[in-house]
């Protein structure tokens, strides 16, 4: 959710009370001096950008706030390792893309004047959040003045500034702080990139000449004949290529070749991951427990007692809405009785059926929300005792005191967007509301209460409609992973410490490795801010080592997810250039194509004919018909686009044979034997003209970020402080 529907849907206190002001400079003094334009104290540099300095505090703070809206959208408690380096890169890479634009920017007198800034908030051209946030849904009509009135309003709350010990007034700052130091400035940003974008695409031009040719050439289609050898007829001996030779083609092609640091390793896994015997331990433990869990008459009480890996949920589950292993065997149990042990992913379970009746797919309820924490920061606003307390005193409010609940919702309730409403939802189906709400307003019938906590806070929640019954279904788990015993585990650690303490350097470690008939894997182009090793599996310290070893250094046993890994370092990457040795996968092919195509052509001479290139190559004659200028591809011949183009030199058009074309598979001599036009009657100059415009906007609109980036020199000091 933006911030501004934030604050339209959880701050009701903004709406009306204060007359807009002008637009016109309302927002500069606060939004201009917020810490996108500057200010801060200097911290500790994690990275260079064209000479700008990247503090570690204001990188920290970015990657937290990402963090913390990930966890807040994916209801998850913390973020696996894979989520963080992914967001670790996209703000390090927003933050590079940010300066860079930010200079190019400056350099061209690209700004966001104040008026455009008004128009951006309240003006003629809203941006999309504040545009969505004060649209009337039924006439689709834009209100500025109420978003004038209403940001006017937070202004006004984020010049007083924070409040000692208030905390709902402390709450209100927040978001309006949010709003004017994250929001404002972050919109200012995409502005100033979309200008910067649409400058160079609006560039685009192609004259009519081009447009016409384009046409004429598209038309165009060859007949001709054939002859390839394959660069295969010639051995890999016979065109070795040198260290020197890949150096030499790599400095001719210093763009395709740049290398950031990296490390890359060889190593070997031991694996510690539960037996078979482990997982029969687990299988018998639950065995066990089953006839207990059988007859036990709180079986929330005995699985909280006992331990499980899925807590027991005291609602009940639309048989639609159920997604388990052995679903159509749990539905078909008695109450009471149990189905299992049976494999759920990584754990042993044992369901028991607990109640079975019918239930809605969709719910209308109300709700009063005692708010503990802020949804958009995060920060805590009330202590949960405070919270409990004070949900406790609006329930006995409305049952023992006899108040209305829509006259206690509008009066005490946290939620600003259901206040108004005396609390009401409408109606929802699954899904649709936080899980702790939605098990009690799928779980309870129509007139029942209740108290519920969810990440918000506490709720009051009243059902007032179901609608469309099906069967459902209340399932307790006994549930236990299948983990790894200490024996298995330490088994594992003892043969990776033992193979280490044996392969101290790269010698032997390789003859360890074959003498051990272990498998040799490799992790390539690891950089120093990783968390994630391909093939491997996230471990930091892994990576902190490569770049504290030598050369050719061996790793004491890393534990990474189920197993343990010895590393040995074979390859240390410096920024600039790549080595031959790490370039030569790439560059070793091309270059030995190159050397057989010269020997090819020295073996087959010059041949006056095609006859006498395929005699003398040993290879068919082959024919090519109806190929288009267009395509690059000849019949059964794959990707050739020399061999195509040639084709369409008049100057081969009635000779016997072409002079030799080094392709991508093979030598090719070709008779050229017709060449001619397809008429195309709805050939529309103009739009041809418009159409390849449109394409060179699109090419430049991919690829202005790129070559920006691509220009800038970057120093990453990441991997230092992680």
């Amino acid at each position: 959710m933006s911030i501004i529907q934030q604050l339209r849907e959880r701050a009701g206190w903004l709406l009306g009370g204060l007359i807009a002001l002008s637009l016109i400079g309302f927002l500069l003094m606060d939004a201009r001096s917020s810490r996108f334009f500057g200010g801060g104290g200097r911290g500790t540099v994690i990275g260079v950008v064209d000479g700008h300095d990247i503090e570690v505090d204001e990188y920290n703070t970015q990657v937290t706030s990402f963090e913390d809206g990930y966890k807040q959208r994916s209801q998850a408690q913390t973020v696996d390792d894979q989520t963080r380096q992914q967001i670790r890169d996209m703000v390090w890479n927003q933050d590079i893309m940010e300066q860079l634009l930010s200079k190019k920017c400056a350099a061209l007198g690209m700004t966001v004047s104040d008026k455009e800034l008004n128009d951006m908030l309240a003006g003629d051209d809203p941006v999309s959040e504040i545009r969505q946030a004060f649209t009337d849904r039924k006439t689709g009509v834009f209100n500025s003045q109420a978003a004038a009135e209403q940001i006017n309003q937070i202004r006004t709350i984020y010049r007083a500034g924070p409040r000692r010990n208030a905390n709902a007034d402390n709450r209100q700052y927040e978001m309006a702080r949010s709003f004017f130091e994250v929001s404002v400035p972050q919109w200012i940003k995409q502005r100033l990139e979309q200008k910067f974008v649409t400058l160079l695409t609006n560039s685009a031009y192609v004259p009519k000449w081009m447009a016409e040719k384009e046409l004429a050439d598209n038309s165009q289609i060859s007949a001709f004949s054939y002859v390839n050898t394959p660069y295969y007829t010639i051995s890999d001996s016979a065109a070795k290529v040198s260290d020197a030779e890949i150096n030499d083609y790599v400095n001719q092609h210093p763009s395709q070749f740049r290398q950031e640091d990296s490390r890359s390793i060889a190593y070997v896994s031991f694996d510690a991951s539960p037996t078979a015997r482990d997982s029969d331990r687990v299988r018998k433990s639950l065995a066990d427990l089953s006839k207990e869990f059988a007859t036990t008459k709180d079986p929330g009480e005995f699985l909280a007692r006992v331990g499980t890996e899925l807590p027991y949920a005291d609602t009940t589950i639309a048989k639609s809405m159920l997604h388990v292993p052995a679903k159509d065997s749990i539905v078909n149990l008695k109450k009471g009785e149990l189905y299992g042990p049976y494999l759920d992913g990584g754990n042993y379970t044992i369901a028991r059926l607990i109640d079975e009746h019918q239930v809605p797919d969709s719910v209308e309820a109300r709700h009063i929300l005692v708010a503990t924490n802020d949804p958009q920061t995060g920060q805590a606003i009330m202590d949960d005792s405070t919270a409990l307390k004070k949900i406790d005193s609006i329930r006995d409010l409305i049952q023992k005191g006899g108040q209305k609940f829509d006259s206690v919702a509008a009066h005490l309730s946290d939620d600003a967007g259901s206040k108004v409403k005396g609390g009401k939802l409408g109606w929802f189906g699954p899904n649709q509301m936080v899980k702790e709400f939605q098990d009690f307003a799928f779980g309870h019938k129509v007139g029942d209460k209740g108290i519920v906590k969810s990440q918000f806070g506490y709720h009051y929640i009243e059902i007032t409609g179901q609608k469309n019954f099906e069967p459902g279904y209340k399932v307790a788990y006994l549930s236990r992973k299948i983990d790894a015993s200490q024996e298995t585990d330490q088994a594992a650690s003892g043969l990776a410490s033992q193979f280490a303490g044996e392969s101290r350097d790269a010698q032997a470690f390789e003859a360890n490795l074959k003498k051990d008939h272990l498998t040799r894997l490799v992790a390539s182009d690891i950089d120093p801010s990783a968390i994630i090793i391909p093939g491997v599996g996230a471990n930091r310290q892994l990576v902190q080592w490569m770049y504290e070893a030598d050369l050719g250094a061996v790793s004491d046993p890393f534990p990474v997810g189920d197993k343990y890994i010895v590393a040995l370092l074979v390859e240390i990457n410096k920024a600039g250039l790549m080595s031959a040795s790490k370039a030569r996968p790439t560059v070793e092919p091309i270059l030995r194509n190159r050397k057989k195509a010269e020997l090819i052509t020295k073996n087959l001479g010059n041949p006056a004919t095609l006859d006498a290139a395929a005699a003398a190559s040993k290879q068919p004659l082959m024919h090519a018909d109806s190929v288009s200028f267009t395509t690059s591809e000849i019949p059964r011949g794959g990707r050739e686009p020399k061999v195509v183009g040639a084709s369409f030199d008049k100057g081969l058009n009635g000779k016997a044979i072409s002079p030799a074309i080094a392709g991508n598979a093979g030598v090719y001599f070709i008779r050229v034997e017709k060449l001619s036009a397809q008429s195309n009657p709805n050939a529309d100059i103009n739009q041809q003209k418009f159409t390849m415009e449109q394409q060179q906007r699109q090419i430049a609109q991919n690829l202005v970020l790129q070559q920006i980036r691509r220009f800038a020199t970057v120093k990453d000091y990441r991997g230092k402080f992680f």
